[in-house]
């Protein structure tokens, strides 16, 4: 007899049940009643859309690019304040959320591995993946060494149930006795404010890999979806943070909305984070030109096109090798002068201008690379164009 479905299915996680179903039910039963037949006063209601970002930034700016990407560096100060609220948002520690979303981007969509598998469907990778002992939740810190010998980092750990009930229960109260309305505290700085960071930081496990686009690579789920930034501080421009995941912004053009990433800077203008890293500017525009060309070459496989188009597509294919063989050519040469030459350069003086001669040389043809291929992807944003108009 072949087992029933139920009978496969890893068993239940009953606090994890009673967290993300139990209290969104008690939530929308508890907070519209009192809010009818008592209300809730202005101030709670911008308290809790403080409380709100406080969590959500934490996750996005600590838990997210700092702990788990290391994207930049941090004063202790700032992980203190991300560990405390990041707490507050009631979604595991940073040693285990930062653990699972590295082996998230390591195998992602890869169903046996990735916790969070967008080919398990939308549900599995909202909530459902927390919901159930699935051997992919098995916690395994292998992974994140550096974050055992953090001490912000197990020291959170350590104590992390009695910081959740701190942030979650202690401060709300307090909040309610200031506001003289502890029960409406409780419901809307407490269970509201804290549900709705539940969801808005789980889309961007589940819809910001369903809906949206992809200019930066289509090697995994992962979309762009101006929408779901703006809703989750700036993650939802999650095709690029896959490919291009050690940046520390995930809207890379200034006037995209990622609040995390300016406050990132903020801080670093604070003296509080240091070293943020940023991808160069021309392998972002070579993964742009890379998606653009590929999706040329599916028209082409795909319809039939005027011999003239298709020559222009061919020339745009070898101007593409042509950039990405000088710069094979210039890393070579760049390591290979640093390893015969700059060896023999006793003198700081000399080798600190040999370096400061070789990083300009550099960045000019970095400049002069990045700048041919955004015009060649305009070209061949025009060539997919006339392809469309042709075959319509």
């Amino acid at each position: 007899m072949q087992p029933s479905q139920s009978a496969s299915r890893p068993p239940l996680i009953l606090l994890n049940n009673f967290i993300f179903i139990g209290l969104p039910i008690v939530t929308l039963i508890l907070v519209p009643i009192w809010g009818f037949y008592h209300g809730y006063s202005a101030s709670l209601w911008l308290i809790a859309l403080l409380f709100l970002y406080l969590n959500g930034l934490s996750i996005t700016g600590g838990y997210h690019r700092l702990w788990a990407h290391n994207s930049y560096q941090a004063h202790p100060i700032l992980k203190v304040f991300f560990a405390l609220w990041g707490a507050g948002a009631l979604q595991n520690s940073i040693l285990v959320w930062a653990s699972d979303h590295r082996r998230h981007h390591r195998h992602v969509d890869v169903n046996e591995k990735d916790p969070y598998s967008a080919g398990k469907g939308l549900w599995f990778s909202h909530m459902g993946w927390m919901l159930r002992d699935y051997s992919t939740n098995e916690f395994d810190t292998s992974n994140a060494p550096d974050l055992l010998r953090d001490r912000v980092v197990m020291w959170q750990h350590r104590y992390y149930v009695p910081l959740v009930l701190l942030m979650n229960v202690v401060l709300p109260l307090l909040v309610g006795w200031w506001a003289g309305d502890i029960i409406g505290a409780l419901l809307l700085v407490g269970l509201l404010r804290l549900i709705v960071n539940h969801h808005v930081t789980f889309f961007i496990n589940s819809l910001a890999h369903f809906w949206g686009s992809q200019p930066y690579t289509d090697e995994n789920s992962a979309r762009d979806n101006g929408l779901l930034a703006f809703l989750t501080y700036g993650e939802g421009y999650h095709n690029f943070h896959h490919i291009f995941q050690q940046d520390y912004r995930n809207g890379v053009r200034w006037y995209q909305w990622d609040p995390t990433k300016w406050l990132i800077r903020t801080c670093s203008a604070l003296g509080l984070t240091s070293n943020l890293t940023k991808v160069p500017a021309y392998k972002i525009e070579r993964a742009k030109l890379s998606m653009k060309l590929k999706q040329a070459s599916k028209q082409l496989d795909h319809g039939h096109v005027h011999e003239a188009i298709r020559e222009k597509l061919e020339r745009e294919y070898q101007l593409f090798a042509e950039s990405l063989n000088r710069w094979k050519e210039l890393k070579s040469d760049l390591y290979g002068r640093r390893v015969e030459e700059l060896e023999d350069a006793l003198e700081k003086k000399r080798l600190r201008l040999r370096e400061k001669w070789e990083r300009a040389a550099v960045h000019t043809i970095l400049r002069e690379l990045e700048y041919s291929m955004k015009m060649q992807r305009k070209r061949v944003e025009l060539l997919l164009l006339q392809m469309q108009a042709q075959a319509a």
